[in-house]
């Protein structure tokens, strides 16, 4: 029964010109359906996107505490539309590489190299240490439409606590590998993860989910119970099933089609009614470029492919029913304006009326997990770190320094 509260190697945008397999690319435009890209002519749609993005503007973003939580910076979306490019412009923006070339991280960012499913493969990561160790690390894993990045302020504040902190990408996502053809798994992403860390001599470690991260961060924890100190679950997607409650399934060329629509305007739509409670601020809207600036490159089709891959992967792989075997300490922190369900758009009234609850959600999770602590936000939603980052660090914190360790 919960308890409840209220309350291996630096690489900028440009150094991957460098990759062996990039030499002679044929410029000329390929057929782009994902079914008959050519890896002769993905490659060259990558090598030309690498010469726009090594000259692009970049996103200015500096997400602190005192800016995020600040009532000052908070805009209407009108007026973050404008900030944008303008009303007549929602695409307006920076174009960034298929792996987020061009796009700055709070922290140098290295690369892991391995092979999974018989494809080379490279997990980008940041790897921050702390000027005063308390021997504990802290694993970040970013949502669907989120970034190791966006993790920037809970970075620094973990660090300043003590804790080493690795915030990787996973593949499919951001500044890491977005293959041609891969099946992905929960169980998958959860063991690249783990060799990263027993690449970087981690053997146990927190592990601090949010929205899509927060399912893998699960099924890491089944996986992996004895590596797995504390498991901290931000607003994780995937505490209901939306196919067993009637969302209708999407193939994976219907999501594919979904997402090369994808712009600025959509994101900023959809984040601003499902995660921000119909608000908007002007520090939300680096997030928003992050990800239009790679559906504006030239290598938007293999991005929105691998998208359409995750959400099939999200849809059909519920961590639901699993839940009550977590055992170790579990700390679930949940906006209660979210209303976030995966096909949602998709699925008919009486379905959307009964997805996507987040206050009933959080209170079953905590009743099902058996060492799990509730911390409910009533005025925030989807991203509680980013609307209210003072609020949502002081709970983390207080809650790491004073729960037990999985032993």
């Amino acid at each position: 029964m919960g308890h409840v509260e209220s309350a291996t190697r630096w690489r900028d945008g440009c150094t991957w010109l460098n990759r062996p397999w990039i030499e002679s690319p044929n410029l000329n435009t390929p057929d782009l359906s994902p079914m008959n890209v050519s890896r002769h002519n993905l490659l060259a749609l990558v090598s030309a996107c690498a010469l726009t993005v090594c000259v692009a503007s970049h996103v200015a973003f500096a997400a602190s505490d005192n800016a995020a939580s600040n009532p000052a910076v908070s805009v209407s979306h009108s007026a973050a539309t404008d900030a944008a490019g303008g009303n007549n412009a929602g695409n307006d923006g920076p174009a960034y590489g298929p792996e987020l070339q061009g796009f700055d991280y709070p922290a140098p960012v290295e690369q892991f190299d391995f092979t999974s499913q018989g494809v080379a493969l490279h997990m980008a990561y940041m790897d921050v240490q702390p000027a005063h160790a308390n021997g504990r690390t802290a694993v970040l894993l970013h949502g669907k439409n989120f970034c190791a990045a966006t993790w920037g302020p809970t970075i620094r504040r973990l660090s300043e606590a003590g804790y080493r902190v690795i915030a990787p990408d996973q593949i499919g996502f951001c500044k890491s590998s977005k293959p041609e053809h891969y099946q992905y798994s929960f169980q998958q992403l959860a063991r690249n993860t783990h060799a990263l860390l027993e690449s970087l001599g981690v053997q146990r470690a927190t592990l601090i989910g949010h929205s899509t991260g927060g399912m893998l961060a699960i099924r890491y924890a089944l996986m992996y119970p004895q590596d797995t100190r504390q498991l901290v679950l931000v607003n994780p997607i995937g505490l209901e099933d939306w196919k067993a409650k009637g969302v209708p399934s999407l193939s994976v060329d219907q999501w594919y089609e979904r997402e090369l629509k994808t712009t600025a305007d959509s994101i900023r739509r959809y984040e601003q009614g499902t995660y921000y409670a119909g608000t908007w601020r002007a520090d939300y809207e680096p997030w928003v470029q992050m990800l239009a600036g790679m559906y504006r490159g030239q290598g938007k089709q293999i991005v929105a492919w691998n998208s359409a891959l995750l959400y099939d992967m999200i849809y059909t792989q519920p961590v639901v029913y699993e839940m009550g075997e977590l055992q170790m300490p579990t700390l679930l922190l949940i906006g209660q304006k979210d209303t976030t369900a995966i096909g949602k758009d998709a699925a008919p009234p009486e379905v959307r009326a009964r997805i996507g609850h987040y206050p009933e959600l959080g209170r079953l999770a905590a009743q099902t997990i058996p060492h799990a602590t509730l911390v409910e936000f009533a005025e925030l939603g989807h991203a509680p770190q980013m609307q209210d980052p003072q609020a949502f660090h002081k709970a983390l914190l207080d809650w790491l320094a004073a729960a037990p360790e999985n032993r």
